[in-house]
């Protein structure tokens, strides 16, 4: 070892015993000894671990309170929920029952009105029957022909005058008008000079409109025109036969060809 490295050794540790010796004057001018120091540390540090085991005590608490609230929050949200759910729960049944109520009356309803559609029609009907009972006894009582025939023939009219202001349901009057397949069904045909069309020549079977309907045909017998006659006539298979022997201009047809001009 060289000498400057010794001197340099030598010099560290009288610092080093000059520090040492400084402490322990200091320590002995405070009246503490290194002992009492040593203790003072240990207790010191003992405080503060026991101060951050209070600390982290009192945390744990606080949070476990905290997770108490929020349970009895949650939990009474679940009570309020479940109170909630059950009345509605209830107010669906009732619902529900109401409208299967509904549903039974306004189908029962309905088929009321099926069966006594007709109610006020028949009710207006009943007064004609008894006209009738009435006329059949008068008639009983009197056997006066004459009499029954007028009293049949105003109940008649009463009760097509009634059906038509208050139904409105019309007869037709179909003798004199045109033939309309529409209203009329032909059960009888006449070739007749007097017309020009297809003609209603006389009503058999009565036809009845109700407001805008027809709701039976009058069933009636048809004048047909002369010429629309013979016409008719010569469409069937005969008159096609005797169209097929004669030419346009009307002279008979030899076999239809040219070379037998």
């Amino acid at each position: 070892m060289s000498k400057h490295s010794t001197e340099h050794n030598n010099h560290d540790g009288k610092k080093h015993a000059q520090t040492q010796n400084s402490r322990a004057e200091n320590q002995t001018e405070s009246g503490v000894s290194p002992e009492n120091s040593v203790e003072s540390g240990a207790a010191q540090a003992a405080v503060h671990e026991a101060s951050d085991t209070g600390n982290a005590s009192q945390q744990k608490g606080a949070e476990q309170n905290n997770a108490d609230v929020i349970k009895a929050e949650l939990e009474a949200k679940i009570t309020a929920l479940e109170a909630e759910l059950s009345e509605l729960k209830d107010q669906y049944l009732r619902k529900a029952a109401e409208f299967e109520n509904f549903r039974k009356r306004l189908q029962r309803e309905k088929q009321d009105a099926i069966d006594f559609a007709n109610q006020s029609l028949l009710l207006d009907l009943i007064p004609v029957i008894d006209d009738f009972e009435r006329a059949i006894k008068s008639s009983e009582a009197a056997r006066d022909y004459d009499a029954l025939h007028e009293g049949i023939s105003m109940i008649e009219k009463r009760l097509v005058s009634q059906l038509e202001t208050k139904w409105g349901l019309v007869r037709l009057e179909s003798a004199g008008e045109p033939f309309d397949p529409n209203k009329h069904e032909a059960i009888m045909m006449e070739q007749s000079d007097s017309v020009q069309e297809p003609t209603v020549g006389e009503d058999f079977i009565k036809g009845y409109k109700l407001k805008e309907r027809i709701i039976r045909t009058a069933k009636v017998k048809v004048l047909m025109p002369a010429e629309q006659s013979s016409s008719a006539g010569q469409s069937g298979p005969d008159g096609q036969a005797a169209a097929a022997g004669q030419s346009a201009d009307g002279n008979p047809n030899a076999g239809g060809t040219g070379s037998d001009k």
